[in-house]
């Protein structure tokens, strides 16, 4: 790859500017930046090594933007990151060179749109056992070719720890993953002196034996997977959430929610139905309480928006570890209020305004198509034929698609009232 870099000086100057400007990394997150050189060459490996005419990759996590290398060198190459920072996922899409961009915590789920959707994959997860085998397990769910496919994946250790790096080689052999190949010191980074600044990159084939050892390692599924902050694996764990206002028990039998969503003490409630955040995510819940209330531990806060989202409960009351303000992007939604480490959220009458109920009517479809429910509300609240509206929604909203409103980055969301409310004008 050394000698392929000289042909591309342009695209490495574009890469380098790139990952100066962009959103700084969060220590809780493992986040360390691989150097533009790093992220050049795997977009080079990828053309070297595979076929990619009509390809499709999935970035799982890309703080490294190694979409933006793969579309600048490869611009015949359809890419989709899956990221749980807002931030890049934001920055991805400003840089306008036609990533598909997702909201994913992995620890609850691949988004659905991206489930079977790659031929290759690519991750520089965190470097624990955990966090290694999680996104390789997410990557693995994410291949639609199960005998051609590949994941490219990072992973390097300090000279000091081999039983480690034992670990993580294990967490990929109980994947069943074949390694095809080691490149060793592949990647570089601007940091991770711990690991000598630097990392192998692994080529992992899955095996017939990969997709019932995913869906094991899926189903004990851990939240604690990085090296730092409070979803660090040798972190203690977390307790349960305590906010005096919504645990004390008279308080929340009088709240009376239907439905306990995350992991709440079991002495809270006994006898009220729960569901894990994972399950309340990824399908509608089919009895649709009344009033719910969800338990949010410390490091999973990104997901609160999705979580409110996720339902059409007429009040819902999340317990969070510390205080988080409440999101804005649901107002359209929901009546939001915080207090300490509580948000309680009563759902709003549906507007008046054609704008705003069909944006209300995307918001309160979160399972569902972001087009489709879109396009349902031109025809209803304006009048437009079917054509119509597909057209428009395809000309103002292109990144609509198969995307669902839980998988959209918190810009999208944003930027939904905006969006809908261009689709509503008349043509010139």
């Amino acid at each position: 790859m050394a000698g392929l870099v000289p042909r591309y000086a342009d695209v490495l100057d574009r890469l380098e500017s790139l990952i100066a400007r962009a959103p700084r990394g969060r220590s809780a997150l493992d986040h360390v930046s691989a150097t533009a050189e790093t992220v050049l060459r795997r977009a080079l490996l990828l053309g070297r090594r595979f076929w990619l005419p009509g390809a499709r990759l999935l970035c799982v996590g890309d703080h490294d933007l190694t979409s933006l290398a793969v579309r600048m060198v490869h611009p015949e190459v359809e890419v989709a990151v899956a990221d749980i920072d807002d931030r890049i996922l934001a920055y991805i899409d400003e840089q306008d060179l036609g990533v598909r961009t997702r909201w994913a915590d992995l620890r609850l789920g691949l988004p659905v749109s991206l489930r079977g959707w790659a031929d290759l994959a690519v991750t520089d997860p965190p470097y624990t056992p955990e966090g290694v085998g999680l996104f390789a397990a997410r990557a693995a769910e994410g291949l639609r070719d199960r005998d051609e496919g590949r994941i490219l994946l990072a992973y390097g250790a300090s000279e000091r720890t081999p039983m480690l790096a034992l670990k993580v080689q294990k967490a990929l052999s109980d994947l069943n993953l074949l390694n095809e190949a080691i490149f060793p010191n592949f990647n570089r980074y601007h940091g991770a002196e711990a690991i000598g600044s630097a990392a192998d990159l692994y080529v992992l084939r899955p095996t017939t034996k990969t997709w019932p050892s995913v869906a094991a390692r899926l189903d004990r599924l851990a939240t604690a997977i990085y090296t730092q902050g409070p979803q660090a694996v040798e972190a203690a764990p977390a307790p349960a959430p305590s906010a005096p206002s919504a645990q004390e028990p008279g308080d929340l039998a009088a709240f009376a929610p239907g439905l306990l969503v995350g992991d709440w003490p079991r002495e809270v409630l006994p006898s009220v139905p729960r569901v894990r955040l994972a399950t309340w995510l990824a399908k509608p819940y089919a009895a649709d309480p009344e009033r719910v209330a969800v338990a949010v531990p410390a490091g999973l806060e990104a997901a609160l928006p999705r979580l409110l989202l996720a339902t059409r409960a007429r009040r819902v009351r999340v317990v969070l570890s510390a205080p988080v303000g409440p999101p804005a992007p649901l107002t359209p939604v929901y009546d939001l209020t915080a207090e300490g480490q509580v948000i309680d959220a009563v759902r709003l009458p549906l507007p008046d305004g054609p704008a705003e109920r069909v944006v209300r009517r995307i918001l309160d479809n979160a399972h569902g198509k972001v087009a489709n429910a879109w396009r349902e509300g031109l025809t209803e609240a304006a009048g437009l034929t079917k054509r119509q509206a597909r057209a428009a929604v395809e000309e103002v909203a292109p990144w609509a698609g198969d995307v669902s409103p839980l998988e959209l980055p918190l810009h999208r969301l944003a930027g939904l009232p905006a969006a809908v409310a261009c689709t509503l004008r008349p043509p010139a």
